[in-house]
């Protein structure tokens, strides 16, 4: 059986009938046998969790009157029609008309077993499609800004939950394109600071020579231009949050400035002498290693260690691919919404694709990804969109992948501690170690 689904079979030969339904079950499929489509219509309903497999002569009903019955049902739901050799024209324009593929008699079981297979995975991940959309209609709170059932982004959101009212400044780490950003706006809206300024500096992008005038602020003619006094970003943020995006880009005079700010929380702007007490929660952000930096002497060691108290680590989206159908969906409806565009159907294949490809850029290659599907463009230098894998992948082996995968990252989260990972995924002791015997995977490697 695929994921509970079930296949309605409706066939008026009894021997055919009969002999399709084995197939089928020895194929480890749930299978209901009809002789006639009116019982077999009775049984469907919008999100029906199988398929449909009919023959097009019937008694009463035809096969092609019960597609457009269930069709009007759940236009999403697969038909396949059985038909004779003279039918094959009738056939090809059924399927223009919404079947989903056809089966010419005499056809062997494994033929049947082939087609249905194909039909149920094409099902599976419509009804995880139609599952993800409910998710992100009824998700609230910080569960509708940083998306994701994963280990590591549940323990994530609740982490942030519990810090987001500390005083302590925070680092944040992760790779490009991960949502730091996003992980510091989270920060300050879920704190007794939110009603104060959010404000975000991306430390690469100001050019040096005014950096201090933009950072610190500056009084009347502390410049050649500076005709009136200029609040600074941190002065502005006061009472809120004040995000620093790329902090290892800060030049190393800044540096001296921003420690200052940190230990003794005021500011002097350019031109005067007199220090501005302000109370600004600081969130760091670096794709780098600050400690290396701080040892090659590009980073101040002062700093880092001033930055070091709480650091919040952002998992690449590789390792919690489990998360990839709810984000792509996610990305796609909102490409939708902002291009007035219908949302493409989604294949089996292209989420194989996505849940393979290595992601580089993470979470913001997806939304790319998402916004060329939507606008229907296939070029792009990664491919997704444009000629399928030699080869694809059959389900289980998908289910057994993205299983392996599940177990790594617990026990990368958790040190190696089976105890642990048992707790958190759920699972008996002795049925996590034969899995990981299964996939070859030893605790002591992920110490």
């Amino acid at each position: 059986m695929v994921d509970g689904l079930q296949v309605i079979l409706v066939e008026d030969d009894a021997t055919v009938r009969a002999g399709s339904v084995q197939a089928l079950q020895l194929a480890g499929l749930e299978v209901q046998g009809y002789a006639s489509a009116e019982p077999a219509l009775k049984l469907l309903a919008p999100h029906f969790p199988g398929i449909v497999v009919t023959d097009v002569k019937l008694p009463g009903m035809s096969g092609l009157e019960l597609l457009t019955a269930a069709k009007a049902i759940d236009a999403e739901l697969p038909v396949i029609l059985v038909t004779g050799h003279g039918d094959i024209n009738m056939a090809v324009q059924a399927m223009r008309d919404g079947a989903y593929d056809f089966i010419a008699k005499p056809y062997s079981s494994e033929q049947l077993v082939e087609v249905v297979q194909r039909a149920l995975a094409t099902r599976s991940l419509m009804l995880e499609v139609h599952s993800l959309r409910r998710k992100l209609e009824q998700s609230a709170g910080i569960e509708a800004t940083l998306l994701g059932e994963s280990p590591a982004m549940r323990e994530l959101r609740r982490l942030i939950l519990d810090l987001a009212d500390e005083p302590a400044d925070v680092l944040v780490f992760g790779e490009t394109g991960t949502g730091k950003e996003m992980v510091a706006r989270s920060l300050h809206q879920h704190s007794i600071r939110s009603k104060h300024h959010y404000v975000a500096i991306n430390c690469g992008a100001i050019p040096e020579n005014i950096f201090e005038s933009e950072v610190f602020g500056h009084e009347p003619g502390a410049f050649t231009g500076a005709a009136k006094r200029q609040i600074g970003k941190i002065e502005y943020a006061d009472g809120g949050t004040l995000f620093l995006d790329e902090v290892e880009s800060l030049p190393l005079a800044m540096q001296v400035k921003l420690l200052r700010v940190l230990q003794e929380r005021y500011v002097e702007r350019l031109g005067s002498n007199q220090p501005v007490p302000v109370d600004v929660r600081i969130i760091a952000a670096t794709k780098v290693d600050l400690k290396e930096l701080s040892d090659q002497q590009k980073f101040r060691h002062d700093l880092y260690y001033r930055l070091n108290l709480i650091v919040l680590h952002l998992p690449p989206l590789r390792e919690r691919r489990e998360d990839i159908p709810l984000l792509f969906e996610h990305f796609v409806l909102g490409a939708a919404a902002r291009y007035k565009r219908e949302v493409p159907p989604m294949s089996g294949m292209l989420m194989q694709r996505l849940m393979a490809h290595a992601w580089p850029g993470n979470v913001r290659e997806l939304r790319n990804i998402a916004d060329r599907f939507v606008l229907g463009l296939s070029s792009g230098t990664d491919g997704l969109l444009a000629a399928p894998p030699a080869a694809p992948v059959a389900l289980p082996e998908q289910v057994s992948r993205f299983e392996r995968a599940l177990i790594e990252q617990e026990l990368r989260n958790v040190g190696g501690n089976v105890a642990e990972a048992c707790v958190t995924l759920g699972l008996p002791k002795q049925t996590l170690y034969h899995k990981m015997q299964k996939y070859n995977l030893v605790a002591d490697d992920f110490k």
